[in-house]
C-alpha cells in the first residue's frame, strides 16, 4: 500500500512539473530571451543572430493573449530599466530579425490591448 501511494505521489509531481513547463511565460523567461539584443537596444547598428534567436523565441511562447499580456508587461518592465535604450531600435528590433511580433517592445505601450 506504502509503494501505491509512493507512486501516486510521483505521478502527480511529473504531471505538476509538466504543466508548470508548459504554463504561461515568465518575466525571467522574457528577460533571458531578449538579454542578448541589450547592445542593439542600446547602441543600435544590427541585432545579432542571439538576439534575434531571443526574440523569435519569445514571440513563439507568447501565443495566448495573457502570455501576450504578461510578456508586454515584461518586455515594458525590462525597457523602464535601461534609461538609455533607443525607442526606434526597439521599434525595428522584429523586422531586423525578419519576424513579426505579437509583443510590441516599448517603454510606452498600453499592455491592457
Amino acid at each position: 500500500m506504502k509503494a501505491i501511494a509512493i507512486l501516486v505521489l510521483v505521478v502527480l509531481a511529473v504531471v505538476q512539473l509538466a504543466m508548470v513547463a508548459r504554463g504561461a511565460i515568465t518575466c525571467g523567461q522574457v528577460d533571458a530571451n531578449l538579454a542578448p539584443c541589450v547592445s542593439f537596444l542600446t547602441q543600435g547598428g544590427e541585432p545579432g543572430a542571439a538576439c534575434c534567436s531571443g526574440v523569435k523565441t519569445l514571440n513563439g511562447n507568447a501565443q495566448s493573449s495573457d502570455d501576450r499580456k504578461t510578456a508586454c508587461n515584461c518586455v515594458k518592465a525590462a525597457a523602464n530599466r535601461y534609461p538609455n535604450l533607443k525607442d526606434d531600435a526597439a521599434q525595428s528590433l522584429p523586422s531586423k530579425c525578419g519576424i513579426s511580433v505579437n509583443v510590441p517592445i516599448s517603454r510606452t505601450v498600453n499592455c491592457d490591448t
